[in-house]
């Protein structure tokens, strides 16, 4: 496959030399050796790419993605040396380590991941916890012949150091960096796309049906956690899992996480010398194949005898392991556990004999980690000196390296405008799915510990559970991220919708995301929320609004309704948050008037284009500019009005094709606008997945920035050469 030029946003070493550690060496040719990468002796100081190699997906076609060493003194600055890393090229030098040199391992991992994401700003402890796991999985282990998937991108950040993508680590999540996720196009280590967590069960499960059916041996694993525990998935695919018996490994890293804020204050699983032999002996193959041969002996001597049998091995097995571990029993899955899961002698003596074990069907390993796990150490190891106890608490609390700027978000606004509605209406409450609850929700909590339910990675509960609590009386906000509440659209449908019952969706972390790439992308929600009879939808263009339509939310009481907001920053933040007035349904506003082109904004685009207009202002042409609040249902007479007064009406939102743009369409069609001498042109997202980048970047991407809306209205009235220029 032929490479791609590197992007211009990196820049090889050249002669500053090999501060860090080896880099791979360029083939003759100037790409990459096919069999990933390859490392030089130090000193060279040669410019390196990375490719793919084939077999990452069943296409040699997939993409790969190629990029220089970043041009970034202070990645090879590194203030305590990795020499046991600094040889890791691939997986395969992680199998001859003795027991010392795969702690060490893991140790130069830490320290380096620490100091990568702290520099980054993003959190550290998911990563950190599974390190001593991920090295005793790659130690025993074939990869990628054997398939390892991952439940959570964050956990996945040592597997990507030790499959060839160290060096590119600390432009992760950048644009034409790496992806903060797994991704088959990435990478032949990574046979599945790790996205919203609670898939890769079923994905492995459906590559061991595979292998089986064609004959082949590779072992399959993938790794979930707590987290992902809560999603209905992980459970529908460990049922069939036991079903189909295929020979398969699951391995649940459990980080003692729970959505309860007194969790320390229940019992914990505990991890002892007893607790550690007994999981020894549970893998172990004479064990195993003992427990077979009993099966078999008490099936012969009768059905009654099999049945008690079955019971006691069942009540042995549970005093064996932690409480609930019998639930992976009655589902199918052998289990094991639990393990420590930093302790790597006991993670690869078990991993070893599970691995070993031929037509064993799926197995479950509880392996018990701790995400503060030398966190405090890497700290002081790296910078010399004690962190103190004040940063030490900062890093066990937050797990950020970072302090909080005075940055106000969209989420601050709708919490503090929520916090006062429920004050003076006791019947709002607020509760909350996807993923891990954001800082800003934090403030509702502690006012009203009633009347927060976060309910974690299951969507579809906290839809239907919200439609209960509506049918009781209750007036919930439900609380999900776009891309997360796609997987509960059918609750929405059904449980919602179709029964007119009001609850009140409010949708976070709409359109692009940054870092976060396609992935957790809110694309669509405002497509298919609005296809739906009921619903009514709509979106703040500033904070301003976003208060107005909590209070609009709160009134509606004879069906569904909506409304969207993105992430980051709001548009003012030298004012206070103002008092919220109900909004009349569907109606929009008229924020600036002209006589020569029409914007019609649905949301944050509104602000864009307000930019649009100040650039064609400069170049004589009167834009009008009119916020659209709704989506649905439609301000009909602000259409017709805009329809009127303009030649050209141009609609931009930051959502997929079939959204509101779809909507303005399929009014003035019907009206017969489109048979006058109205012009018409939507502005949406490209029909593509906007990869990972800065959100400034993701706008220009897609098109959505003042200037492009700008250049298009120059391009609608024919007015090409000034569009290109503006877009220089």
């Amino acid at each position: 496959m032929a490479a791609a030029a590197a992007s211009p946003r990196f820049s090889a070493l050249g002669a500053r030399g090999n501060r860090g550690g080896r880099r791979p060496a360029l083939s003759a040719s100037g790409t990459a050796e096919p069999s990933g990468l390859r490392f030089p002796p130090p000193p060279r100081a040669e410019a390196w790419k990375i490719a793919s190699a084939p077999g990452a997906t069943s296409s040699k076609k997939a993409s790969s993605q190629i990029n220089s060493l970043p041009d970034s003194d202070d990645f090879f600055h590194e203030k305590v040396p990795t020499p046991m890393l600094d040889v890791i090229e691939s997986p395969t030098n992680v199998k001859n380590l003795s027991t010392k040199e795969l702690r060490q391992l893991a140790d130069e991992i830490r320290l380096e991941l620490s100091s990568v994401l702290r520099k980054a700003q993003k959190p550290l402890k998911a990563s950190l916890a599974v390190i001593e796991l991920t090295v005793a999985i790659h130690h025993v282990f074939h990869a990628p012949a054997d398939k390892i998937l991952w439940d959570v991108g964050e956990q996945a950040y040592a597997h990507k150091m030790l499959t060839g993508r160290r060096y590119l680590m600390n432009i992760m999540r950048q644009k034409d960096g790496l992806s903060g996720f797994t991704s088959r196009s990435e990478s032949e280590y990574d046979p599945f796309g790790a996205g919203h967590g609670c898939s890769s069960i079923s994905a492995g499960l459906g590559m061991a049906v595979a292998r089986d059916m064609k004959g082949k041996r590779e072992r399959i694993l993938t790794v979930i956690s707590n987290g992902t525990t809560m999603a209905g998935q992980v459970y529908e695919a460990m049922s069939n899992a036991g079903y189909l018996d295929s020979d398969m490994i699951v391995i649940l890293n459990d980080s003692r996480h729970s959505l309860h804020p007194n969790v320390e204050e229940g019992p914990t699983t505990s991890i002892n010398a007893l607790s550690s032999t007994l999981s020894k002996l549970q893998s172990s193959k004479s064990f195993r194949k003992f427990r077979e041969v009993a099966k078999g002996v008490t099936k012969k001597i009768g059905r009654g005898m099999h049945e008690w049998a079955a019971k006691v091995d069942e009540f042995a097995r549970g005093m064996m392991g932690p409480p609930g571990s019998t639930l992976f029993e009655e589902l199918g899955l052998y289990y094991i556990g639990p393990v420590n899961g930093h302790n790597i002698e006991d993670l690869v003596c078990v991993l070893q004999e599970v691995a070993s074990l031929n037509s064993m069907g799926p197995v479950l390993i509880h392996v018990v980690t701790e995400e503060n796990q030398g966190i405090e150490r890497s700290q002081q190891s790296e910078t010399g000196v004690d962190v103190g106890e004040g940063m030490s608490d900062i890093i066990r609390n937050s797990a950020l390296f970072v302090f909080q700027w005075n940055t106000r978000t969209y989420s601050d606004c709708f919490v503090e405008a929520l916090v006062r509605k429920a004050e003076s209406d006791k019947d709002v409450v607020m509760v909350h799915g996807g993923a891990e609850v954001e800082p800003s929700f934090q403030l509702f909590r502690e006012k009203f510990p009633d009347k927060f339910f976060d309910v974690g990675m299951a969507e579809q509960h906290a839809v239907t559970f919200s439609a209960g609590l509506s049918c009781g009386g209750l007036k919930p906000f439900c609380v999900i991220p776009s891309a997360f509440l796609q997987r509960a659209f059918d609750q929405v449908v059904h449980d919602v919708d179709r029964q007119r019952i009001p609850v009140r969706f409010v949708i976070t972390s709409a359109g692009l995301v940054g870092s976060n790439g396609p992935v957790q992308c809110g694309a669509f929600d405002i497509t298919f929320m609005s296809c739906l009879p009921n619903m009514i939808v709509m979106a703040p263009s500033d904070e301003d609004e976003l208060v107005d339509m909590v209070e609009t939310a709160a009134i509606v009481d004879d069906r569904p309704i909506c409304f969207r907001y993105p992430r980051g920053a709001i548009v003012r933040t030298d004012k206070s948050l103002s008092q919220g007035i109900p909004i009349e349904i569907g109606k929009g506003r008229i924020l600036a008037e002209g006589k020569d082109v029409a914007l019609l904004g649905y949301g944050s685009m509104v602000q864009n284009c307000v930019k649009a207009r100040s650039l064609l202002s400069k170049l004589g042409i009167e834009v009008t500019v009119a916020d659209a609040r709704f989506c649905k249902p439609l301000d009909i007479g602000l259409l017709r009005e805009l329809c009127e007064n303009h030649a050209f009406l141009v609609t931009v939102e930051e959502g997929s094709i079939g959204g509101f743009g779809s909507h303005v369409a399929q009014f003035i069609a019907l009206d017969g606008r489109l048979d006058g001498r109205i012009k018409w042109r939507p502005i949406v997202l490209p029909d593509a997945y906007v990869e990972h980048a800065s959100p400034n970047e993701q706008l220009s991407l897609a098109g959505l920035t003042g200037h492009h809306i700008a250049a298009t209205v120059l391009s609608l009235l024919g007015r090409t050469r000034e569009a290109l220029l503006l877009m220089c």
